[in-house]
């Protein structure tokens, strides 16, 4: 029923093409994937700590292949996929009887977060295991505050609204995955001027893509963040902080 729907908050050809986008800028060799390696850092410490050996796996959003390639090595059999290349993680997948199922920095940018949580547990075989890893709540506090100085009395929507620990936790009770864990962590960057920080975002797939993304910013406004960015740093450098959620869970 039309009722039910989600809300449409992000769009998903902007999405579509602010992935594809990220794909085209990571063919640079020096270009930044400090945020995915750090997810794929933590989710290979997990697996060793849970000593999970799984046969098949799915990994959705890693165009590094870093962790497609560490679990082929291990034996395990991984199937990958790419929203980039036109993987619907809002639909049902096309595949299923994975033992594990890793989705690295997209579920922040789905209109339904709860159905594409349910299509991941589908996806698994009894006894499989997911996990999450994507940008959470308190996320570039300095570019939002930078934002608000720019715009100054007539504030635009720039960046997404996201999911804290609490809301994880209740999506992952609410999607009936068991033995749930939920934890955030902070990965604070230093850049040396906004243009670098913008950069950043668009080469790693974190750019813009509300629905309703406001008007451009004008030189004037422009110049205003510039000034906040700068003057919200020391001896040239402005540390910003990216907020990783990861939430994991087992199909029993």
């Amino acid at each position: 029923m039309a009722g039910n729907a989600p809300p449409r908050i992000f769009s998903p050809a902007r999405r579509l093409a602010a992935r594809r986008r990220m794909l085209a800028l990571q063919s640079a060799p020096d270009a930044p994937r400090y945020l995915v390696e750090d997810m794929i850092e933590d989710v290979l410490e997990r697996l060793a700590f849970l000593r999970c050996d799984p046969g098949r796996a799915l990994v959705i959003g890693d165009w590094t292949g870093d962790l497609p390639r560490s679990l082929s090595a291990r034996g395990v059999d991984v199937t990958e996929a790419e929203p980039g290349h036109g993987f619907d993680e809002e639909s049902p997948y096309p595949f299923g009887g994975f033992d594990l199922i890793v989705s690295l920095g997209t579920l922040d940018t789905v209109n339904d977060l709860p159905g594409a949580l349910i299509h991941i547990r589908n996806a698994l075989a009894a006894g499989g295991m997911m996990i999450a890893s994507f940008m959470a709540a308190g996320s570039l506090p300095t570019l939002r505050g930078v934002m608000l100085t720019a715009d100054a009395e007539r504030p635009a929507p720039r960046l997404h609204p996201a999911v804290d620990v609490r809301a994880g936790g209740q999506l992952l009770q609410r999607t009936l995955f068991a033995d749930p864990v939920i934890d955030q962590r902070p990965v604070n960057v230093a850049f040396r001027s906004l243009e670098r920080l913008v950069s950043d975002l668009r080469a790693q797939g974190h750019s813009n893509v509300l629905a309703d993304a406001g008007p451009v910013l004008g030189k004037a406004a422009y110049a205003r963040a510039r000034e906040a960015f700068a003057a919200a740093g020391k001896d040239g450098r402005t540390l910003e902080t990216f907020e990783i959620l990861t939430l994991s869970g087992w199909r029993r």
